[in-house]
């Protein structure tokens, strides 16, 4: 109670008068170290004190520092800083990232910018350098193209962001194999400034902290080992197997399988208990002689003439994604013939109407990707792909056409291809084919599919074939070719002859079950069998 008194007291001389904190700063101290007061209620006092509107905000930035509040006995609590440094610290640690970011910290070197290997694609994770079209020394501005970078897909054209002098080249014409993030050039601002960047390294400054990290770790280690022995429990482990060094320990089976191969047990390493060896050691060290066998093998046959090929970026790319397609999508397929009779009649009526207004021709595959957006719209559950927690269904239909180029396959995408009429697609199709063989594919070309179509009959003959599914997608649509079958006519034992073309629909069987699948074809079929339902 008297402590109650003594507070209501003083915080009246708050109120009263600016100048108590800085000359009864004892009298403050020693209402707050009383260990037996709570801390709720040196918190609220102390609250009072900072919201009253006699004391100034620069008396409270000199109290803070230094008083030091006592909760227990011995337990000091730290002082709180003030709103104005708080503030302080936040700027300037603010101002340190922007300085800093992308520009050297070494004293030795002027200001710079380290251009890294961009990602131009979703699934980029390298890429080659093709040419570069600025030399060391030249001026930058922005929007210039520095170089053409082959990534995954195709041959990008890389710009400038900010203006400066190219002072170093450290990736040259057609390096390859380039990490994203990776640096491949150096810009600075001043043109006195390029040779300085000579004998420039960018390796160096990240290689020098790691040495100096684990020096620092050894020293604990080995003081542990040595209070180890004090423990009684390790004499039981040390002692017993000490007297047996020249002796080897093995197991009778393990001997045995080692007499009947002549392997000398000395050459074993054996893993059982105290280092007993047992059949598994055996067991491991022939498989591993051999596999040492067939490895020299190649070398001895000279007979064999062989050329090693370089693998392009969008081949390795390929492998990585389908293989992955393969392992990680349940796949399963679908196939149905399909009677394209009226199809091949509707084609040849168009193309008589596009050469006399002077457009281009409609291919087979032009009418099969208009017939497969449309039933994509009509069963969007194809149109779907898979993620872990949710099942994305598009609401957009871009079809992507496989092109086979000398180095590798694209998959162009014709955008929302529901929407578009046969004569645009068909220009295209023609376009972003050419673009493909001409390595000039944009991201733009390429990016967003929700299908694929894949069509090897009309150029190849083939008749039949599953295709890989391109992830992210759950669905692709393997196109074969037409032929003449008999076929039943329209009354009994009547026969007729018509084109037959099979198409197979490759699902993943996570989004597309085989009812849905199953729908999906019985669509596509009915805009083949009927292409004037197309053009409504």
């Amino acid at each position: 109670m008297t402590y109650a008194i003594h507070l209501l007291r003083h915080s009246n001389k708050i109120r009263s008068s600016s100048n108590l904190i800085r000359h009864d700063s004892s009298s403050l101290v020693r209402w707050f170290t009383n260990g037996t007061r709570e801390r709720r209620n040196i918190s609220e006092s102390f609250n009072k004190c900072k919201s009253s509107s006699a004391v100034s905000n620069n008396s409270c930035r000199a109290v803070s520092p230094t008083v030091s509040f006592v909760n227990a006995p011995g337990t000091a609590i730290a002082p709180c800083p003030s709103t104005a440094s708080m503030h302080f610290m936040r700027s300037s640690s603010g101002s340190q990232v922007l300085s800093r970011r992308g520009f050297s910290s070494a004293s030795d070197l002027p200001p710079h910018q380290e251009i890294g290997m961009p990602s131009l694609s979703p699934t980029m994770t390298e890429g080659n350098i093709a040419r570069w079209l600025k030399k060391e020394g030249e001026k930058v501005s922005p929007g210039e193209v520095l170089c053409e970078v082959e990534t995954d897909k195709a041959t990008v054209e890389m710009e400038c962001m900010e203006e400066g002098y190219l002072a170093k080249i450290l990736r040259g014409d057609g390096a390859n194999g380039i990490k994203v993030g990776e640096v491949i050039a150096i810009t600075v601002e001043e043109e006195d400034d390029i040779a300085k960047f000579k004998d420039y390294q960018p390796s160096t400054s990240d290689a020098t902290p790691s040495p100096k990290a684990p020096a620092s770790p050894p020293p604990p280690p080995k003081e542990e080992v040595a209070e180890k022995p004090v423990t009684p429990s390790e004499p039981k482990v040390s002692k017993p197997s000490a007297p047996p060094a020249d002796r080897i320990f093995a197991s009778p089976l393990a001997r045995k399988i080692a007499e009947d191969h002549n392997i000398p047990l000395s050459n074993i390493k054996g893993t059982g208990p105290e280092g007993r060896i047992v059949k598994a050691d055996i067991d491991d060290y022939l498989a591993s002689r051999g596999k040492e066998a067939p490895a020299a093998a190649p070398k001895a046959d000279t007979s064999i003439d062989y050329a090693d090929i370089p693998v392009a970026q969008i081949r390795k790319v390929t492998a990585s994604r389908l293989l992955l397609s393969k392992q990680t999508i349940p796949h399963y397929y679908l196939t149905v013939d399909t009677c394209v009779d009226k199809l091949m009649e509707l084609r040849s009526k168009l193309n008589s109407l596009q050469e006399a207004s002077g457009g281009k021709k409609l291919s087979v595959n032009d009418l099969v990707i208009k017939a497969a957006a449309l039933a994509l719209r009509k069963v969007p559950q194809c149109n779907s792909s898979w993620t872990n927690d949710y099942i994305r269904q598009y609401h957009n239909v871009n079809i992507g056409v496989a092109v086979q180029t000398d180095k590798g396959l694209y998959v162009p995408v014709v955008k929302d291809a529901d929407k578009k009429g046969l004569s645009t697609i068909a220009e295209e199709v023609k376009n972003l084919a050419q673009k493909a063989k001409d390595n000039s594919l944009k991201p733009q070309d390429y990016e967003g599919g929700t299908f694929t179509v894949s069509n090897l009959g009309g150029p190849f003959g083939i008749k039949q074939f599953c295709a890989i599914i391109n992830p992210p997608q759950s669905a692709i649509l393997a196109v074969g070719s037409a032929e003449r079958r008999v076929v039943p006519g329209s009354g009994q034992d009547q026969y007729k002859f018509s084109s037959m073309m099979s198409v197979t629909l490759s699902c993943d069987h996570r989004v597309i079950d085989g009812a849905i699948g199953a729908e999906w074809l019985k669509a596509f079929k009915g805009y083949i069998e009927n292409p004037e339902s197309m053009l409504l």
